[in-house]
């Protein structure tokens, strides 16, 4: 998986973080987006992020996700 692959959820997982539903469970298996970054460095330094893939799914909304839970989209 790299910067800019376009995925889709391929598992069930609940935010609470989505614009049109603040503070409430919100499922987005099966949701698209892109990945806009993989944390794999903080400050120079390498660290290992539980969830590493940053992905883009509408300009206000970001999941940081793990690999397992998404499938690449060709």
């Amino acid at each position: 998986m790299k910067i800019g692959d376009r995925v889709r959820v391929c598992s069930s997982v609940l935010v609470y973080i989505h614009p049109e539903h603040k503070g409430q469970p919100f499922d987005i298996k099966d949701h698209e987006g892109e990945v806009i970054n993989i944390v794999n460095e903080w400050k120079g330094k390498p660290v290992s992020a539980n969830l590493p893939i940053l992905v883009k799914f509408t300009t206000k909304f970001r999941v940081h996700l793990k690999e397992e839970e998404l499938d690449i989209i060709s």
